[in-house]
């Protein structure tokens, strides 16, 4: 007689849990119920239900403000909570990325379903885990080579954005009108005071005059002689 088979029971990501990034895949894949659940150096976080006012309008402002740009710009795209793999204990879940594709000389490798390798931008909307998003979150980054990261403190009403230089990240700073410009996504331009105003109108106004400007025209045909095409 044979022995009756055995069916693995794949054990439920738990909050605060230490796992390698193959074993929380596995455990997160088991669990389709789970919409959000991230591993940051090596531990689970799952958040906790997001607040229309701290969380989902003001995540929506940072999607309309880089969708905004995805549309002016040929050979970059964003992405809503995209889970990317990073490394052996990192597999993050960012509430935004801006990405140049890869036929347009990007960094990152699209799966058929998540993303590896680095975004060239990354964004969070931050409350509850600014701890994480300005320590954990901030070195997994840096260490595997994210360019550009922005986080939103609703806490303090502040818009920090960050950027890789040789290796270290360093904050990113205003111009004399208190504008910030994407180093890497030239023409990418925000007014943080606006945004932590969530004033969508100084937002887009600000954002188009980037987009206007002739260093964010020089991206584009640049993007296009990278994929062989014309802009």
């Amino acid at each position: 007689m044979s022995e009756p088979q055995t069916i693995e029971t794949v054990p439920p990501l738990v909050d605060g849990e230490r796992l390698d990034r193959a074993e929380f895949h596995r455990r997160y894949e088991a669990m389709p119920q789970i919409k959000k659940a991230e591993l940051i150096e090596g531990v689970v976080y799952m958040p906790s239900p997001v607040s229309f006012q701290q969380h989902a309008t003001p995540h929506t402002l940072v999607m309309t403000w880089l969708g905004t740009y995805w549309e002016a710009t040929p050979g970059v795209q964003p992405g809503d909570n995209a889970t990317v793999q990073l490394d052996d204990e990192n597999e993050p879940q960012p509430d935004a990325v801006l990405i140049i594709l890869p036929e347009y000389g990007g960094n990152v490798t699209i799966g058929p379903r998540y993303l590896s390798d680095s975004p060239e931008f990354a964004a969070d909307v931050s409350f509850s885990r600014v701890s994480v998003d300005l320590n954990q979150r901030y070195r997994a980054y840096e260490r595997n080579g994210v360019r550009e990261y922005l986080v939103w403190r609703l806490d303090t009403d502040t818009v920090l954005w960050f950027i890789l230089r040789d290796g270290v990240c360093q904050r990113l700073q205003p111009d004399a009108a208190g504008i910030l410009k994407s180093e890497v996504f030239p023409g990418l331009w925000l007014d943080p005071i606006a945004m932590t105003r969530m004033d969508d109108e100084t937002i887009t106004r600000v954002l188009n005059q980037g987009l206007a400007s002739p260093e964010h025209q020089a991206f584009v045909e640049l993007l296009a002689q990278r994929r062989g095409g014309q802009p």
